[in-house]
């Protein structure tokens, strides 16, 4: 599948991603990429997020193609029973430990748990040896749940914009390859 087959969603997490953040910069370099914009993003309410994701994916008109980060994740998997219509694959990075009661804002725990289902599509995990909110482990143990595909990206902290990864040239070429491999 090539970017223009898709429409390719990009859902930021806690706080929305920033102007330097890989996303900001990916939404701007796809012609077919769009943000779902959250109505709240420094008091994250589940059921809003959830809802917004489901209304952008149902409002599609090409395949989907979901780009999520941090608390974007859970509220990517916590929506799927929601979407109509078809997803093409999943790019999930830096999935935050959101059953972690050492999570801070204690709020952002009412995403978790992760729900265990396998994914109805193909997705790639992409995770930190050193991310602050949620270890390798977990990230190892939701992916695997899920039959997504793991993708170590070593001592990389949250990836994103404070940990140097502004332009993340590496998640460029990963995602170019993951979504050379989806059916259009």
């Amino acid at each position: 599948m090539k970017a223009s087959d898709a429409d390719i969603l990009i859902i930021p997490g806690y706080t929305n991603s920033g102007p330097s953040h890989w996303q900001s910069r990916w939404e701007a370099k796809l012609s077919t990429a769009r943000r779902v914009e959250q109505a709240e993003w420094t008091k994250p309410v589940r059921e809003d997020w959830i809802a917004r994701i489901a209304e952008e994916v149902n409002a599609s008109t090409r395949p989907v193609v979901l780009v999520a980060h941090s608390l974007g994740v859970p509220s990517v998997i916590h929506a799927i029973p929601h979407f109509r219509n078809r997803v093409a694959g999943a790019f999930l990075v830096a999935p935050p430990d959101v059953a972690n009661p050492d999570i801070r804002p204690k709020h952002l725990m009412t995403f978790g748990p992760y729900p265990r289902d396998p994914l109805p599509f193909p997705s790639i995990t992409v995770a930190s040896r050193n991310d602050p909110f949620g270890s390798y482990e977990h990230a190892d143990d939701v992916a695997g749940s899920w039959g997504s595909f793991l993708v170590d990206a070593g001592e990389a902290g949250h990836i994103n914009a404070d940990s140097g990864h502004g332009p993340w040239p590496e998640g460029t070429m990963v995602f170019a390859q993951f979504l050379g491999r989806l059916s259009a």
